[in-house]
């Protein structure tokens, strides 16, 4: 789904994961014209894969899905990532709601429900679970290299390190979110339309200039099958 271009970036992302088409296209147009980024996913395989490549706020989680039930996603998810969970299900039995919680969801809401519900608590745990407000990063440190992402510049010290715009393009998207894995597809540019195997080539570039040795980087990191992560220093 396209999210709005009326959208701020910084609007949160929610995934909605439910089979039943016609409700997941309720709560997107719903949550959408609450503020909120929304992709869909109709199982779980499907919201896996779509968490590999992208980061969400809050997954809203169905728990009656054919194959893997949302509870046992919401439990094999909690085994690598604390996202917050919002569960939805038809069942209103206690014993339900406590194993939803169990599984590691933050809060649960039984069908039928008002909308407005739903919002309400969606921002509860947005506003619990979201880190305060930091300004954005205007540089980044790493080993003996300083890189300044308003200038574009990466510097050694007193020198300036030469890079091609493809490079610096790449160090930017890295070094804005420090320590965090960036997919390849993110790392493309020109609106995805370079393989993921130029990706390779160029980053293995860019490691000639910042690694002592690039075949065992320490600070463009391969985070196989997925990307790369830039790894800072303080």
């Amino acid at each position: 789904m396209m999210l709005p271009a009326t959208l701020p970036d910084d609007a949160p992302h929610l995934l909605v994961v439910d089979d039943d088409r016609r409700i997941r296209d309720l709560l997107s147009r719903f949550l959408t014209g609450e503020g909120y980024r929304v992709s869909t996913a109709e199982t779980a395989a499907d919201a896996r894969a779509k968490l590999i490549g992208l980061r969400f706020d809050l997954l809203i989680l169905d728990v009656m899905m054919p194959g893997e039930s949302g509870f046992d996603f919401a439990k094999s998810l909690r085994g690598t990532s604390s996202v917050p969970i919002l569960m939805l299900t038809a069942r209103d039995a206690a014993e339900s709601r406590i194993k939803g919680l169990e599984m590691g969801a933050d809060d649960y809401l039984s069908k039928p429900f008002e909308p407005r519900e739903l919002s309400l608590r969606i921002a509860s745990i947005l506003k619990r679970t979201q880190p305060a407000h930091t300004p954005p990063v205007e540089s980044v440190r790493f080993g003996p290299f300083v890189y300044h992402l308003t200038r574009g510049e990466l510097r050694r010290g007193e020198e300036i390190v030469r890079l091609t715009d493809r490079e610096c393009e790449m160090l930017r998207i890295l070094a804005a979110t420090p320590g965090e894995t960036v997919a390849r597809l993110s790392l493309a540019g020109n609106g995805g339309t370079v393989s993921e195997r130029a990706v390779d080539v160029q980053v293995n570039r860019l490691r000639r200039k910042i690694e002592r040795n690039p075949a065992n980087p320490l600070f463009v990191q391969t985070v196989r099958g997925i990307g790369y992560r830039l790894v800072i220093t303080t």
